[in-house]
């Protein structure tokens, strides 16, 4: 959960085990163990949480552990396992929280300006959770798609449906009068072809979104109301992905090609096309969309790996790193990075005023020169590597049997990675 793209779960969502401010505190606890809280604040520090907390008698770090660890289900009922908490004690426990007025000068300030700001002329937002609700909202739901692009359709953020989470992107924009060149409902064909999957009108859709900024939440608005099964989902999903033009549309297509990028000729889907044109018109390299470079790539100062390396540093600047690790969190990364002498964030500094490759292997030549023999070694010695003892052959098999259970002839991390990316990007 990134707290720093979307808010927690309203207080009064009761999703874990039945109790007020659990489900908002686990979306918490889970951006404290990715350090993504943004501006929230998790555990003892938090009013409600620590309310829950003492309710619970279970610590923050307890907590936090566990949400990592458990989806909702099974974190509900080791809630309700460990605080061995009655119905009738989780009931009370829920009115006085729901019924809490602000008893302080500052929380009864706070109220005034949150509605000033955000709901003037309201007069039914009157509780502490209420108040809170009205921030999250205020704060999260207006999108603005003349600073950057939708989400990919290829992602599942909301109900685990493709173009979901797009389409509530550009309807919230719409509502906000920030949609620049996009087009929602009615006026995409992809909108329109998800919303006649999930029965869903492009208005009731637009209301829910912009009242549900927390993908968890829309999402369990969009499952209760499309009826849909898992296996229709999955089917839906590998058709919006997979979908691509049709005689009538061709020519459109090839238009479209030469408009954003005449040398892609690898583009054979709207969804492809869609990717790319959105990270070309804002200048990103968005790892949601694509895999970054073939670790083999050398284009870049003769190096394998360090194209990909860029490509990373590039979506690790711009918080579009996907399911990628960048720098410290990855032992390639970390490999090609300490050959060449640069520090994780060294590097990554250095890509927002270095727009080009070419001006990266400028500046390594430069400050961190290295012989062609030396990266003739590098390169041989990267393209070679692969488990060094059980433990990480037991991470390789694992991984393989994932995405690829029939590959026999992976032995290698490069090998290994290039499969995963081919896997998970390609139609």
């Amino acid at each position: 959960m990134d707290l720093t793209r979307q808010p927690p779960r309203r207080p009064s969502n009761l999703a874990v085990a039945g109790i007020v401010g659990a489900a908002r505190m686990t979306d918490k606890a889970r951006a404290y163990n990715n350090e993504t809280l943004g501006e929230y604040i998790y555990g003892e520090n938090s009013g409600l949480d620590q309310r829950v907390l003492t309710f619970l008698g279970i610590s923050a770090n307890t907590y936090a552990d566990a949400a990592g660890e458990h989806d909702d289900i099974a974190l509900g009922n080791w809630v309700l396992e460990t605080s061995e908490k009655t119905t009738a004690e989780i009931a009370e426990f829920n009115d006085t929280e729901l019924s809490q007025l602000p008893d302080t000068d500052a929380h009864k300030q706070r109220l005034k300006d949150r509605l000033a700001r955000y709901a003037p002329g309201r007069t039914d937002i009157t509780t502490v959770l209420q108040s809170m609700e009205l921030d999250d909202w205020g704060s999260f739901w207006q999108v603005d798609l003349t600073e950057g692009p939708p989400r990919s359709a290829r992602t599942k953020d909301i109900a685990g449906i493709c173009g979901v989470a797009r389409m509530a992107d550009k309807a919230r924009a719409e509502r906000a009068g920030k949609i620049g060149a996009y087009k929602y409902g009615d006026d995409s064909g992809q909108d329109v072809r998800i919303l006649t999957f999930l029965g869903i009108s492009a208005a009731d859709f637009q209301e829910a979104a912009v009242n549900n900024p927390n993908d968890l939440e829309i999402g369990a608005w969009v499952l209760e109301n499309c009826g849909k099964s898992q296996d229709e989902i999955d089917t839906f999903n590998e058709t919006l992905v997979n979908y691509g033009p049709n005689e009538a549309s061709q020519e459109r297509f090839d238009t479209r090609i030469q408009e954003v990028d005449p040398s892609r000729t690898d583009i054979t889907t709207w969804v492809a096309l869609q990717d790319l044109d959105d990270q070309l018109s804002f200048g990103i390299v968005d790892l949601n969309r694509r895999a970054p470079r073939s670790p083999y790539n050398t284009d870049v100062y003769g190096m394998v790996q360090l194209a990909r390396l860029i490509d990373k540093g590039r979506a690790a600047n711009n918080n579009t790193l996907g399911a990628y690790f960048y720098g410290g969190d990855s032992g390639i990364d970390r490999a090609t990075l300490a050959f060449l002498g640069v520090s994780p964030t060294e590097f990554a500094e250095k890509l927002k005023t270095l727009s080009t490759d070419a001006e990266v292997e400028a500046w390594l030549k430069a400050n961190h020169s290295k012989s062609e023999a030396d990266i003739a070694a590098y390169n041989e010695r990267m393209i070679q590597m692969g488990p060094t003892d059980e433990r990480y052959q037991a991470l390789m098999a694992k991984m393989i049997d994932r995405i690829a259970p029939d590959r026999t002839d992976i032995n290698t991390w490069f090998a290994l990675m290039l499969l995963d990316d081919e896997k998970t990007f390609t139609s």
